[in-house]
């Protein structure tokens, strides 16, 4: 049996050490919460509990309304957001849906381009079709882009895959001051907890696909939603348990077991991929590299301001066409040719015909997302046999780029 402090919410919960490293690894870790005084948090897999008698229980009715499990990982990150409150989700997916159904028919959802395929899919194919008016826009031109029933701004930064840095603060202090009732929601799951703070630059929801980064293992299906919002919270912890996408107990002990080492994973993609960056930007064998830590990048000096450092996402143009990147793909031997992104192993992925098929030609073209885009995922294994693997995949694809 859990002792009082486990019974109370994750709501309202305030990091105790102010520390991003030790809070990772002890808050919602504490043993004190548990009877046996466990270290390590158990896994509750019952998905009902006793009660004491009608409205009376002893702060779990339900699994899909509340878990022990789920609290601890939701403690955990509102810590790591700077927030007051954190929501689990099955998926990153799970928790765009549930931020969405914030909104009513007629609302106006004003979404960045070049987001997420799977998220320009949802906006444009699904919530358009229940009476949302969805626009995408460039940000740098937000002012255009407000309409008098935007409800919601969505950022994705950097974006997936061109890698694009938006202002959070700037956008969020236009919106604010033209309604501040909009919602200011941004996607955050290529910087993580620990090189980003949306909710500290004015974001109003940080929400992730903690499948990513923030479990970084590449074994759980998760999303997460932090804020600081009373109200919006409310809202939305009665969507969590009224559309019921919540992740299993198993999964938020795998991500909240991630967490504990997301400071020093996040330390080293950035070393390793600085690295791989800077060898891709300087072989002639690649047209251009996409990397916000490389001063080339046109949006380098604002990635300084709004964030601490840069994780392993890569987005190169490889010289030729089509069959040089596939030729590339294919002979690639350390790293793994497959979708997602954020684990400690390397992945490469081919934009145009996986993450963004769904994706409008036209837009895709507009984007810059062609043929010879490829994203780098880039993981934990020594460097030099990340770029030792990267060299003899483009060494690979040479002879046809001569023909």
């Amino acid at each position: 049996m859990a002792s009082q402090r486990q019974k109370d919410s994750s709501a309202g919960y305030q990091p105790v050490f102010k520390s991003f490293a030790t809070d990772a690894i002890h808050v919602g870790s504490e043993p004190e919460q548990w009877n046996s005084m466990a270290v390590v948090p158990p896994i509750s897999l019952s998905t009902t509990f006793k009660q004491h008698g009608p409205g009376k229980h002893a702060g779990f009715e339900y699994s899909r309304c509340g878990n022990p499990t789920r609290n601890c990982l939701e403690r955990a990150v509102a810590a790591l957001d700077g927030a007051q409150y954190c929501l689990a989700l099955s998926s990153g997916m799970a928790a765009s849906l549930t931020i969405t159904h914030l909104l009513k028919s007629g609302d106006g959802i004003l979404c960045m381009n070049g987001v997420y395929g799977g998220t320009h899919e949802y906006f444009s194919k699904i919530a358009a079709e229940f009476g949302l008016d969805v626009s995408f826009a460039d940000l740098t031109k937000i002012k255009a882009a407000l309409k008098p029933n935007t409800k919601m701004l969505w950022i994705e930064t950097p974006s997936n895959p061109t890698l694009n840095v938006v202002d959070i603060k700037g956008c969020a202090d236009i919106v604010h001051k033209h309604n501040k009732d909009i919602i200011v929601v941004v996607d955050n799951t290529f910087m993580s907890a620990y090189f980003q703070r949306p909710l500290a630059l004015g974001a109003d929801i940080c929400m992730c696909s903690a499948s990513k980064y923030m479990n970084g293992h590449s074994d759980v299906l998760m999303g997460l939603i932090s804020l600081n919002r009373d109200d919006i919270y409310e809202r939305l912890k009665f969507l969590q348990s009224a559309l019921g996408a919540v992740p299993s107990p198993f999964d938020c002990y795998m991500c909240h077991r991630g967490l504990k080492t997301l400071h020093v994973r996040m330390k080293q993609h950035f070393k390793n991929a600085m690295a791989a960056a800077q060898f891709l930007e300087a072989d002639p064998r690649v047209d251009r590299v996409i990397f916000p830590g490389l001063p080339s990048h046109p949006q380098h000096e604002l990635m300084k301001r709004q964030c601490t450092g840069c994780p392993g996402m890569i987005s190169f143009y490889i010289k030729g066409k089509l069959e040089h990147a596939s030729t590339f793909l294919s002979s690639l031997k350390l790293i793994t040719f497959g979708d997602s992104l954020g684990g400690v192993e390397s992945l490469a992925e081919h934009p145009a015909s996986m993450s963004h098929v769904s994706v409008p030609e036209n837009e895709k073209k507009e984007l810059g997302i062609s043929d010879t885009l490829i994203r780098l995922s880039v993981g934990l294994e020594d460097e030099e046999n990340i770029i030792a693997d990267l060299d003899q995949a483009l060494r690979a694809a040479e002879d046809p780029i001569e023909k």
